[in-house]
């Protein structure tokens, strides 16, 4: 029988993961053997530190030097470049303009994006199935049992909730349509695709489990998956199959113990690139030392790094939506002013995602922040006839940003696309631009016209969609089909 080779990944490095290898090694240099590993948590600890860098590491299941790989962020940000509201100033050196202009994701071939993608998180998928396995025979007490498998469940859910709507289409509608293989078991037996259903169930099943086994429990720092973090992903996974109840519940829980930033935090340049500000719940802590450079979230975005983003590659707001945030609301005031920029620093240049110091590569990766919580309650709450309740929670949030803000006039469908409206505002930049596109049902419709999408800045090509559409899935990797016995190529996406 074929196993899954592709990604049946030598387990556990220790060092840094940032280093391109054969993943295929049963035995690679750098990493010691399962039996060593379950022998001591402190290395089972390390183990699962190792799975968390995976989320922020250069070049990972990749044979190729492209510097758009670096974990999570990447994909965050081929999200927003694939939705409405972030433009391409110019060619620059090309990076991530292929998932602009929606030519990026159809490729199946080995070093692009849908098999990185599927790598990255079968990978963690894979570490965590290790470790959920073994846990049990390590020596130590219950409460580190608890913590370790706890965080491997919210890991292994959260790498199966990126993998079920990067290749498939939204849940709500498509319940029975085809998702992607679902590995519970350190088994590399290949598997056929579990339906949108039936991942979505493990998901659950997953976080549900990880919420018990981490409440009440203490985590090392914020780049480790607590009770609050595995909360916030139950949040999303019932906003997207529209459980609003259990939306608005788990959205409420997970924020509780989090303070939204003021106004002058929002707009200091350590906002949206450092794991100590009050309001983020999960991240990546990197630094200097771990910082991938030119390969990295900050090159692509940042133009005080020097890298890409300064080279032509600049990222926008639309003037669409620019006009829509008031003045007086500091989330104006992290995008370059119409008629004020000087090159890098372009007309509404993006300000609002910096490292700490300019001229440096160093910054923290955003994972889970409070704000984006409080969105997902109000949204939630609204369609279950409870309005002044969404209001309130929708005001407490924005009064920070915008302390004149009110949502008293709003009701009925003017509610919900007042929410929707401040979600884009409030996470753009932060990876959900085209996953909402997707489970609101909508098509891509992106503006034209000066400060737009278009000349003079980058032409994406792809300005509307119908809801759906082909392209904003992946297709499954080349080498998975023809390395798993139970796919064949009428599994592939269209």
């Amino acid at each position: 029988m074929k196993k899954i080779l592709q990604y049946a990944t030598a387990l556990f490095m220790l060092s840094a993961i940032g280093c391109k290898k054969d993943y295929l090694e049963t035995a690679p240099s750098n990493a010691i053997s399962e039996q060593k590993i379950f022998e001591d948590v402190v290395k089972v600890y390390s183990t699962l530190d190792g799975a968390n860098k995976e989320l922020y590491a250069y070049g990972t299941g990749s044979s190729a030097t492209s510097h758009d790989i670096f974990g999570q962020k990447g994909f965050d940000l081929a999200n927003d470049l694939m939705g409405n509201d972030m433009v391409v100033h110019s060619q620059g050196y090309g990076w991530f303009n292929a998932d602009y202009n929606y030519t990026e994701w159809s490729v199946a071939t080995q070093n692009r994006q849908s098999d990185l993608a599927w790598y990255l998180y079968y990978d963690i998928v894979k570490q965590a199935n290790t470790l959920i396995a073994n846990i049990g025979n390590v020596a130590t007490t219950a409460a580190n049992k608890d913590i370790i498998k706890g965080q491997a469940l919210g890991l292994r859910a959260y790498a199966y909730f990126y993998l079920i709507n990067y290749f498939q289409q939204t849940y709500k509608g498509n319940e029975t349509k085809l998702g992607v293989p679902l590995y519970i078991s350190v088994s590399t037996d290949s598997k056929g695709r579990g339906t949108l259903k039936d991942v979505y169930k493990q998901i659950i099943a997953d976080l549900t489990e990880a919420e018990t086994l981490l409440n009440g429990k203490p985590r090392v720092s914020k780049v480790n998956v607590d009770v609050s973090v595995v909360q916030g992903l139950r949040a999303r996974v019932a906003l997207i199959t529209e459980d609003w109840a259990t939306a608005a519940t788990y959205a409420n829980k997970a924020k509780t113990s989090y303070t939204l930033m003021t106004s002058a935090n929002y707009a200091s340049t350590t906002a949206f690139s450092s794991i100590n500000n009050p309001e983020w719940m999960w991240g990546s802590l990197i630094g200097a030392a771990d910082a991938t450079i030119y390969a990295s979230f900050f090159s692509h975005i940042d133009i005080r790094t020097g890298g890409y983003a300064a080279l032509g590659g600049q990222k926008k707001i639309t003037k669409a939506l620019y006009d829509q945030i008031p003045v007086g609301d500091v989330r104006k005031t992290v995008f370059k002013a119409p008629g004020t920029g000087v090159a890098p620093n372009v007309d509404y240049n993006q300000l609002k995602h910096q490292v700490p110091t300019a001229g440096s590569w160093s910054g923290d990766y955003l994972y889970m922040r409070a704000g984006e919580l409080y969105l997902i309650e109000a949204e939630a709450l609204a369609p279950q006839a409870k309005e002044a309740h969404a209001r309130t929670t929708l005001e407490t949030l924005i009064k920070t940003r915008y302390p004149a803000y009110s949502a008293a006039s709003f009701s009925g469908t003017g509610l919900l696309n007042e929410i929707l409206l401040q979600r884009r505002i409030e996470l753009w930049g932060e990876g959900f631009s085209l996953m909402d596109i997707k489970r609101l049902n909508q098509g891509l419709s992106r503006p034209t016209g000066a400060g737009n999408h278009g000349a003079p800045s980058f032409d994406p090509g792809v300005y509307t969609t119908q809801p759906a559409d082909p392209r904003f899935i992946m297709r499954i990797p080349q080498r998975e089909l023809d390395n798993n016995a139970n796919l064949t190529s009428a599994d592939q996406n269209p």
